[in-house]
């Protein structure tokens, strides 16, 4: 049996940076690895999510010139946990405009979970600035994902936590939680806000682990990460991530000639595998790898070992 491959060692950016995008938004970013490097930018997920050092180590620092920026709201990037013109095509602005910052004509777009769905539209909008795709735990932002996770589905995997994460609204709100979650978000009153937080973003942790993982669970409610989190996910969700229906999919004839490499997991509750399935039928010249004992997270190691394979491969190295 091949060994598994593992995220490269820690590395430290060699510049960083904020870039002030208008509307009152200011995105921190990094760039790690070696200068004129194969370029790659990646997208980290959420919503609301922000960039860690671990994600830098997913790519050979020696070989990649890695752009890693935090998202509106999110991470350092100012103000925080901001709603306000925040949405999937203001990000697909930044991305570009990063781009343009670093003189790359054109580059790597690498992303998980939420990632993959802002890397596709970026991709489709941009298919001549896009050199490849790597993408794992594949949403399309289309209403069965959001039913799945919010209405029926994970519902039946981990009836106790769904439990907890309905009993946070009142019994007469329940039809519409993502309605009722966001009037709590975007309460007045800290504490209300703060609660909900927690309960939304304990809802998610437990659905993105083969096995459960305390100390990640641990990081998923930490208040600023709970905040940011819940705050900017109920909002894309609540607007259908500003995206038609079927729109990834019917933007997958863009992709063509770009090559790409989806890691998927066979047991991901948070963003199930009929997703990649759908996107692998929409361009089927992508390479799907579905990862038989993984769920969501880029952490668990055959996720991780389809990773770094792919941008190995991609950097040209066996």
């Amino acid at each position: 049996m091949t060994e598994r491959r593992t995220l490269y060692p820690p590395i430290e950016p060699y510049d960083s940076g904020m870039i002030d995008v208008g509307h009152g938004h200011s995105l921190y970013w990094e760039r790690c690895g070696t200068p004129g490097g194969k370029p790659v930018v990646f997208l980290h997920g959420g919503p609301g999510g922000g960039c860690s050092p671990d994600h830098r180590r997913q790519f050979d620092p020696a070989l990649y010139d890695i752009l890693l920026f935090d998202q509106r709201g999110c991470g350092r990037s100012t103000p925080f946990a901001s709603l306000d013109h925040n949405t999937t095509w203001d990000l697909v602005s930044d991305i570009e405009r990063l781009r343009e910052m670093c003189g790359h004509d054109k580059w790597m777009v690498f992303g998980g979970s939420w990632g993959s769905t802002l890397s596709l539209a970026y991709a489709q909008t941009y298919p001549e600035r896009t050199s490849e795709l790597v993408l794992r735990g594949i949403f399309l932002g289309g209403q069965s994902e959001y039913d799945w996770l919010y209405r029926y589905g994970a519902s039946e995997l981990y009836p106790e936590e769904w439990d907890a994460f309905r009993s946070h609204i009142a019994e007469d709100r329940r039809g519409d939680l993502l309605a009722a979650y966001g009037e709590l978000l975007t309460s007045e009153d800290r504490e209300t806000r703060v609660a909900a937080a927690k309960a939304w973003s304990r809802w998610e942790g437990v659905t993105v682990t083969l096995l459960p993982d305390p100390e990640m669970l641990a990081d998923f409610t930490d208040e600023a990460h709970a905040i940011a989190c819940a705050r900017i996910e109920n909002h894309y969700f609540r607007h259908m991530c500003w995206l038609e229906p079927d729109q990834l999919l019917k933007g997958a004839a863009k992709l063509r000639g770009i090559p790409g490499v989806i890691v998927q997991g066979r047991h991901d509750c948070c963003t199930p595998p009929a997703a990649a399935w759908a996107l692998k039928q929409a361009w089927p010249e992508v390479e799907l790898q579905i990862v038989p004992d993984a769920s969501h997270l880029f952490s668990e190691p055959g996720i991780t070992d389809g990773l770094v394979r792919a941008t190995d491969r991609f950097a040209g190295k066996s």
